[in-house]
């Protein structure tokens, strides 16, 4: 999306770096490792840049528009803070285009249909609708959709208290000169009229079609006011006057009753609307707005199980005056001030199964798009989750309605009603749905994941074996579920084959014919053989049946006409006809048929394409054309058409697909002012010379051209000049891979042999898709285009290939190098996400009857088959788990999961603590609470050479604090739980790996082990099919034991958090009391309490690193406490400088943590440089905070290797690196927190302040980046650097890239001189360090 007043946000965040780190997850260290001994402290510690690495899945505001093009509906979810484009395919199944950052927080949504309104202003969002927010900035965001980073019309607005206003977006005219030459082209303006008498809270706002002539008022509004003290809501009604532009206040109705909560006009029934109140809904007359009177009442409240809402008629008749004049008008519905909402932010900490709001409320409804005329539909869902539908009939006798009941389920907020009579609900707190409306019942079509709140998580260490999955608790009762979060674009796995394929030089897929669905043939190359195998989800050698030759190694192969394979090999080209053996359309003989071409000199490269092949020489240096003609009946030969010697050695050489390319240059030229589109087929006069795509070891990328009446030319060049300032030789500058790509614009991928991907493009006219002399028949000159380099990339340090999802020309591409990755290619620059998939030196897309979108790797000497599908927009695997997971703990003895439930259903317990096999979900074994109690926490401590779990329990469900922050009168327990007896997976659901994630053990020494994160826990392009989605249940029959219980101690307060301590005691937190408790003789049994601290308020969390005790409580923050052990002491050591309700904390060292507030902040607080004073209460120093917009339930520490791939493996692993910090949140956001040298942050400070003013990566929202991320920190305190905004830079164009560093911030002097390769150096180093 982009701005049409403050610019472009769109850094599509998912395409960009992503990250998860290693962690601690079953408890930290309770002993300092030896490499750290006292930590990086104080001011070598305190940069730091936080990257988010999993968006937000909670969506609070969803709109249906035509962003892209006037021809596609789409969805806009918005998710607080960001946004994320989708469509909605015909099976039903979700389909994430972009998703980006809006560095503000979203209040509101609606939709400005302003297609066919303006021509000639802006063409980039002729034909589309705008995007209406509003935001925290205070401001109104008008937003289009931009491919580059991804009449007059009135919007009503009420960001205010008592107040709202009118908001006029039009455009202004021409500004000609003397002689009528346009001095000053038309611009989008607007004018806006505020009103500030209307001496209330706006809680819902409409535009009416009225009788009022619009010489008098327009527009009008009808909207819900919350008087201050009042019990009772007012609708009340207001107009922009015609005569002197003031806004008056034309009425006002109450209607003696419930509370009114929403007011919505009805499609086709102009001047009428629904007013939707706590218990019914009045159907209004405002057609005289003057006159307001309610015709029908709907009661939703005695509606039971299979009943129906009742229709009671009131006042009089209605008609429906046709000659009313419709208005396309925006409605925008302020919902933040909806006190029947349950706002309590420590909710999530209390009762599960509250009712969150009164009984028989309406907490969504949507208007049918494409309803009947005359007959317009609503749906709208309870909030005890029954959905109903309203039909609106009209007729002589006037307006009925008839109610309908069509599902039962979970309550939805928001929901849309889309095209095809599909619906999509989201749940708060669980995944949405999207639901099929058919014979008057909603069927459940796909699930739409959602991972909020996150309110725990553990990632595995899983002995070196470098796995990557995040284990996390998410959403509550009745939806909690435990969720295996992986990084990347999942890859569903079908297939692996013993590795037995070593050797491999090529790998490709062959269709029959051109038109055919699936492929027929896998091509397999060898150092010194060729395989070709059937395709299926078994493979078979049919190698003597197609006709290759089997003793050489294949360069290239393809289909060059329908039934006829190509095959180039060092000494000939071989074109084959294969037998029906190998497919029932090919030859009916015995032997396939087949003809060679044989040149002079060895061949070096080779390419296939529709009726031709291109070959080149490296001795001499000749590239080669020919072409297949059919003598007779299964006689055909190959002959050379044209050859041409080269300057220099072609190293690659690509041909696109011609189908692809012509449908491209139509779309294009099609394209633009949509008044010009229509009646016209402009496709038919295109006329596009055949073209390849060479890389030459100049090193250089070459367009050719191979049209066959023609001589062999050159269309077009791109020099490599970029080669001296990466440091790299000219030899491995080389281009490996070339392809063409046609989006919105056409370009050239370049993957060299040292690991960098190129983009180029060429500068085109504005009603031409290629440059001239790519027309066959043009009027312009002929000359050699120069290619442009416009993006650089470090992939990795092997060769990169590149390799298309499918035969189009537009298809995304995977990229391999160390790694895979997608590219998207529709995307601006070079944006590409990591695939959840081992490294591979080979790829194919296979398409076939069992697998249709699958994709064959070869890695580790294996072929594997696996399948990547649009639909699962999360790469998480879910386990309904039942009540609300409230901790989850890796136990890497046995390799599974200990997850803490509270909210259970059963008779026998409400809470408990379960083992779970995390491959498969079994249940192994289980501890149950007393009836009444409920767990708050648990901790895996180490008791002399045994390990046991440490559980606290209240022994009520009710919260365990008061409003004011002091603890609630409830008792609790400190449990001693054996885990020594704990059941381990079955041999055949052991892990397998498919990635580098680590993290810290919570047993022995805290052995920290270094690994790699990964770019992108979540898929927003490319993922598995809805049937993957693995709703799978917690398998209760299956469970083999039971957790026991070595003794406990009984608390006058809820324990609310405990932690092991120094290896042999037990720290426990009990209302605001602080307990050491140890064990006698290190015998579990034996537990006895040796120290005693209270602080003020409430503890809530608890965390250890060495002899150093973190305590966060729910008003003072955050404070350091020791032990000392020779008097039995704890001592409390420093205290936090500000009143902080602590989220989480984390201890990096002895000296320093990071701590979560619940105010959305994340902060690094140490311990400050100076002498010890006698006071017992010193502060802390703030060294670096972030505001995050979202609040962290759960904070770890983290370790990653800070290396790019062709950096030195020989230096050491800095020791900031084991000082990362991953936070999960509310909404299901996950962040990295990663260290920075001083001069890294100095860096990077820089580039932040210049991309957070650039119109291409400024706040969406227009709010002042540096404010928002610094909202609610201190002054003088510094600020965390933002990941996302930095990574934007990443998504520029080179030229873009010096731009955003030639600018000067403001106010601050001339720009300092920076280097694009040293920021792009930096940038790659933690972009790599994170996957």
């Amino acid at each position: 999306m982009e701005s049409s007043a403050s610019g472009d946000g769109s850094s599509a965040a998912d395409a960009a770096t992503a990250a998860a780190a290693a962690s601690s997850s079953s408890g930290p260290s309770t002993s300092a490792p030896a490499f750290s001994a006292g930590g990086v402290a104080g001011p070598s510690a305190t940069h730091y840049l936080a990257k988010r690495v999993l968006h937000g899945s909670a969506v609070q505001h969803v709109a249906r528009g035509r962003f892209r093009s006037e021809h596609l509906w789409e969805i806009v979810l918005c998710k607080e803070t960001s946004l994320e484009l989708v469509v909605v395919g015909e099976d039903g199944v979700l389909q994430s285009i972009c998703e980006q950052s809006t560095f503000g927080i979203i209040k509101d949504v609606g939709v400005l249909d302003w297609r066919f309104k303006q021509f000639g202003i802006w063409p980039e969002i002729e034909g589309k609708e705008i995007l209406v927010l509003l935001s925290d900035s205070g401001k109104l965001s008008l937003l289009y959709f931009s491919c580059q980073m991804h009449s007059s019309a009135w919007v009503a607005i009420s960001a205010y208290e008592d107040a709202f206003a009118f908001v006029h977006v039009g455009k202004s005219p021409h500004v000609y000169g003397p002689n009528r030459e346009i001095v000053e082209r038309a611009n989008i303006m607007h004018v806006v009229y505020k009103t500030s008498d209307i001496r209330g809270t706006v809680w819902s706002m409409c535009f009416m079609r009225t009788r009022c002539s619009m010489d008098e008022y327009y527009p009008v509004v009808a909207m819900i006011i919350n008087r201050k003290g009042s019990d009772v809501n007012e609708l009340s009604v207001y107009a922009l006057a015609a005569n002197d532009g003031g806004i008056q206040h034309l009425s006002s109705f109450s209607e003696p009753g419930p509370l009114a909560l929403d007011i919505s006009e009805i499609p086709q029934l102009d001047g009428f609307a629904l007013l939707f109140r706590a218990g019914d809904i009045l159907f209004v007359d405002l057609r005289e707005p003057k006159d307001i009177c309610c015709t029908i009442r709907i009661s939703i409240t005695g509606s039971l199980i299979g009943g129906q809402i009742s229709v009671e008629d009131s006042c009089r008749g209605l008609d429906v005056d046709d000659d009313v004049a419709a208005c396309a008008l925006l409605e925008l519905r302020d919902s933040g001030n909806n006190i029947m909402m349950d706002d309590n932010y420590m909710a999530i900490d209390g009762v599960d199964n509250a009712g969150s709001m009164k009984s028989r409320i309406i907490c969504s409804w949507s208007w049918e798009p494409d309803a009947v005329r005359g007959r317009p539909r609503l749906i709208f869902c309870l909030d005890d989750g029954e959905f109903h539908t309203l039909e609106f009939n009209w007729d002589i006798e006037g307006v009925k309605v008839l109610p309908e009941r069509v599902h039962r389920g979970l309550p939805c907020r928001p929901l849309l009603w889309m095209n095809r009579g599909m619906i999509a609900g989201f749940v708060e707190m669980g995944d949405g749905m999207i639901l099929q409306l058919e014979h008057g019942r909603l069927v459940h079509k796909s699930a739409v994941q959602n991972v909020g709140p996150i309110l725990d998580l553990a990632i595995a260490d899983y002995h070196g074996e470098k796995q990557d999955q995040m284990f996390s608790c998410c959403g509550m009762c009745p939806e909690g579920s435990l969720r295996v979060i992986r990084n990347g674009i999942n890859v569903e796995k079908l297939l692996r084959t013993e590795p037995i394929y070593q050797g491999v030089t090529g790998l490709w897929t062959l269709r029959m014919k051109r038109t055919d669905t699936y492929h027929s043939f896998v091509i397999l190359a060898f150092v010194e053989e060729t395989r070709v195998l059937s395709v299926g989800l078994s493979f078979n050698d049919i190698s003597d049946a197609v006709g290759f030759q089997p003793d050489v190694c294949t360069l290239a192969c393809g289909l060059i006409a329908d039934g006829l394979l190509v095959q180039i090999h060092s000494k000939g080209v071989k074109l084959c006809l294969p037998t029906t053996y190998a497919h029932p359309e090919g030859a009916p003989l015995t032997s396939p048929v087949s003809v060679v071409w044989y040149p002079d000199v060895t061949i070096s490269v080779g390419a296939v394409g529709q009726n031709m092949v291109a070959v080149a020489t490296s001795n001499p240096c000749c590239l080669y054309i020919l072409r297949v003609r059919s003598l007779s009946s299964f006689q055909y030969e190959l002959y050379e058409t044209q050859h041409v010697q080269l300057q220099y050695e072609v190293s690659c050489i690509s041909i696109p697909e011609e189908d692809s390319k012509l449908r491209t240059v139509s779309s294009a030229v099609g394209g633009g002012d949509v008044r010009k589109r229509k009646g016209n087929n402009l496709a038919a006069k295109v006329d596009v010379r055949m073209f390849a795509v060479i890389g030459t070891h100049k090193p250089s990328v070459e367009v050719v051209s191979l049209e066959p009446e023609e001589a062999f030319r050159l269309l077009s060049i791109g020099s490599m000049s970029v080669n001296n300032a990466f440091g790299a030789p000219i030899s491995g500058c080389i281009p490996e891979n070339v392809r063409f790509v046609a989006s919105e614009r056409f370009y050239i991928l370049a993957g060299l042999r040292n690991g960098m991907l190129l983009r180029f493009e060429s500068d085109t006219s504005k009603d031409h898709y290629f440059p001239g002399s790519f027309y066959k028949d043009s009027f312009t000159p002929c000359v050699n285009t120069p290619l442009q380099l416009i993006a650089i990339r470090h992939i990795g340090i092997t060769p990169v290939g590149l390799v298309a999802l499918r035969d189009s020309a537009n298809a995304d591409i995977i990229v391999l190098s160390d790694r895979s990755w997608l590219l998207h290619a529709s995307r601006h620059s070079l944006a590409y996400s990591s695939i959840s998939f081992l490294p591979a030196s080979h790829v194919t897309p296979v398409s076939s009857v069992d697998c249709p979108s699958g994709l064959l790797f070869v890695a580790e000497n294996c072929l594997h088959l696996v399948e990547m599908v649009h639909g699962k927009r999360l790469n998480a695997q879910k386990f309904s788990i039942g009540g609300t997971p409230r901790k989850v703990l890796y136990h890497s003895d046995s390799r599974t999961l200990l997850v803490m439930r509270t909210g259970l259903t059963g008779a026998s317990c409400s809470s408990d603590i379960v083992q779970i096999d995390p491959n498969n979900g079994i249940l192994l074994s289980r501890f149950k609470c007393e009836p009444g109690e409920t767990a708050r926490c648990i901790q895996i401590a180490k008791i002399g050479s045994e390990q046991v779990l440490i559980v606290g329990t209240s022994k009520s469900n009710d919260h365990p604090m008061m409003p004011n922050g002091e603890a609630e009168s409830i008792k609790g327990r400190l449990i001693v739980l054996s885990l020594d007896t704990l059941g381990s997976p079955r041999e055949s659901s052991s892990f397998i790996p498919t990635s580098n994630l680590s993290s810290s053990s919570h047993t022995g020494s805290f052995p920290e082990i270094v690994g790699y994160a990964t770019e992108e826990l979540s898929s927003n392009s490319m993922c598995s099919s809805p049937d993957d989605v693995c709703y799978n249940q917690i398998q209760l029959e299956q469970m083999t034991g039971h957790l026991r219980s070595l003794t406990h101690v009984t608390f006058a307060g809820a324990v609310l958090a405990v932690y092991p301590y120094l290896d042999r005691y037990v720290l426990a937190a009990a209302g605001n009391t602080l307990c050491v408790f140890g064990f006698v003789n290190e015998n579990p049994h034996r537990m006895k309490k040796y120290a005693v601290s209270r602080t003020r308020f409430t503890i809530t969390c608890l965390k250890t690193y060495a002899s150093r005790i973190a305590v966060g409580d729910c008003r003072d923050g955050l404070l350091f406490y020791s032990y000392n052990e020779s008097l039995r002491k704890l001592e409390l050591i420093y205290a936090d400088p500000a009143q902080r309700l602590v989220g989480d904390v984390a201890l990096l060292n002895c000296e320093t943590a990071v701590v979560s507030d619940r105010c959305g902040s994340i902060s690094v607080l140490s311990c400050p440089r100076l002498e010890v004073s006698e006071s017992p209460e010193k502060n802390l120093a703030v060294h670096c905070s972030f505001f995050m917009g979202e609040i962290a339930m759960s904070i770890q520490k983290a370790a990653f290797r800070y290396r790019l791939p062709i950096d030195n493996e020989t230096d050491p692993v800095l020791e900031s690196a084991y000082n990362c910090v991953v936070a999960s949140t509310m909404l299901g956001s996950v962040f990295v927190l990663i260290p920075l040298t001083s001069e890294e942050h100095y860096l990077l400070q820089d580039v932040q302040e210049r991309l957070s003013v650039h119109q291409l990566t400024a706040p969406l929202l227009g709010n002042d980046h540096a404010e928002f991320r610094r909202r609610g920190i201190p002054s003088g305190v510094p600020s965390i650097l933002d990941g996302d905004m930095l990574v934007q830079f990443l998504e520029l164009t080179s030229e873009q890239q010096q731009t955003v560093l030639d600018a000067a911030p403001s106010g601050k002097g001339p720009p300092r001189s920076i280097s694009i390769f040293q920021v792009m150096r930096t940038l790659e180093r933690v972009h790599y360090a994170l996957n």
